[in-house]
Parts: structure tokens; sequence; C-alpha cells
């Protein structure tokens, strides 16, 4: 079982997938008017729940990725080590990937937009209703690790009937 995850200090992106077939995803909130601290305590205990509840064997998460707003990559930095460091605490193997890597693997273009990437996840995990964008970015990681993991190059879209996501 695998846990993708895509950090950030506002949301936080979660989806847990076993063999290709989603078992549940979501997003982890924090409201901008409560201290840093206290953010990331709420991230760290939270994907604590998360990994005791589903416990995965690997975690895949977003290389951080540096844009014009170094404010933000600092944040998002911030979130990603209260992750890391649960991960740490869970003994998990931590993948870290691109977010062109994990684009290409999804979809086929490292330059694909969020609505491609979110359309494609949709697709291969057989999920119906639309996903948040955090959290088809952390079941876009998983993805991206299963199929590097068994060294697929391209993905197959499965049947509708052999997918199910437990919510």
């Amino acid at each position: 079982m695998i846990i993708g995850i895509d950090p950030g200090l506002a949301t936080t992106g979660f989806g847990i997938i076993d063999d290709l077939r989603c078992i549940k995803y979501g997003v982890i909130r924090t409201p901008p008017d409560v201290l840093i601290q206290t953010r990331l305590q709420t991230i760290f205990h939270r994907i604590e729940e998360i990994l005791e509840l589903y416990q995965p064997d690997e975690l895949a998460i977003e290389k951080l990725f540096f844009s014009r707003n170094v404010t933000s990559a600092i944040e998002v930095s911030h979130a990603r080590g209260v992750i890391l460091l649960a991960a740490s605490e869970y003994d998990l193997d931590v993948f870290e990937y691109t977010p062109n890597q994990i684009k290409q693997v999804v979809t086929g273009s490292g330059k694909a937009d969020k609505k491609q990437v979110q359309k494609m996840v949709g697709m291969l995990l057989g999920i119906d209703e639309k996903i948040p964008d955090d959290a088809a970015d952390a079941l876009a990681a998983a993805i991206c690790h299963a199929h590097s993991q068994t060294g697929v190059r391209s993905i197959t879209i499965p049947e509708k009937d052999d997918l199910v996501c437990m919510e």
C-alpha cells in the first residue's frame, strides 16, 4: 500500500492506493489565521492518524519545487518536514518525485496542467466525482511511485468494473 502526499501549509493532499486501487483520499486544511506551529502540529497529527489507520508500506511525496514565490516554498518545506517526521515515526520508506516526473507518468506529458492530472487520476482509479486538486496530486504521486517500482513506463487504463475507491 502506498500513500501519496502533496504537501502544503494551507492544504495538504493525501491519497492511498493498493495495486492501483484507490483506498482513500482527501485533504488536510489549516486556517491561515492560526499560528504556523499550530498548523504544522495539525498536519503532523492528521498524517499520523492516517498512517496509523491505513498502515501504508511506502510514502511518495513531491520534491520541493521553488518557483517565484519563495515564501510559499518555505511554507511547503515546513509542511514537508512534519510529514517526513511522521513517516520516520512509522518507519516508512520515502520516495520523492518531481512534479514533472509525476505528470509524465500519469498523463504522458511532464507539462500537463492540474485538470489533466485530475482527469487521468480519476480515469486510472475509477473515481467519477471531482477529486480535489491536492488530493489528485497526492494520488498521482502514489501512482507514479507504483509504476516506478514495477518498471512500467506507460499506463493502461483499467476497465471500470475492476476499480473501486473506498471512502
